[in-house]
């Protein structure tokens, strides 16, 4: 099993659509490499943690890979957009790629200056280690499997 925490806007739709790939076994959402221990959306929300929204993602290497996931990541994202993606605005709205294995740098560094290739704007989507993570709360896990109405900036089908 191997291990990728994705920021792409709202968490909401980032779990929709990654959850649904062969090989990802399990998906969570939470809040990535902030200043706060043990952060609520609330606080998050506040725009003062410092933290991301991100999908925490285990994968089984044998069924998918790596550059599979980030493919699909570059898809549902715009990379150039800073602090915002769809209609939601603020920090913890900022893409990134933290990794907990640094083997997979080479393979998030290759497949973000090939995106690039696409933009004439620089990408700003961080790519740094994963220095500390913690699960939203329950009621945001698998939100839109339970709200299939809610709001999503991610083109699900």
């Amino acid at each position: 099993m191997k291990r990728i925490v994705l920021a792409g806007g709202c968490f909401w739709g980032m779990e929709a659509y990654f959850e649904r790939l062969n090989g990802v076994v399990k998906t969570e959402v939470g809040y990535a490499n902030g200043d706060t221990k043990e952060p609520t959306y609330k606080e998050v929300c506040s725009n003062t943690t410092g933290h991301a929204e991100v999908l925490d993602i285990n994968y089984d290497p044998e069924r998918i890979s790596l550059e599979t996931l980030l493919m699909h990541f570059w898809k549902v994202i715009d990379p150039t957009l800073l602090n915002r993606q769809g209609g939601d605005v603020g920090s913890q709205y900022r893409t990134g790629i933290y990794f907990v294995d640094e083997a997979d740098v080479p393979t998030i560094e290759r497949s973000r200056d090939e995106e690039q290739k696409k933009y004439e704007k620089p990408i700003v989507t961080e790519v740094l280690p994963l220095d500390y993570y913690y699960p939203a709360e329950t009621y945001h896990q698998m939100y839109l499997k339970k709200n299939p109405g809610g709001y999503c900036h991610i083109k699900l089908d």
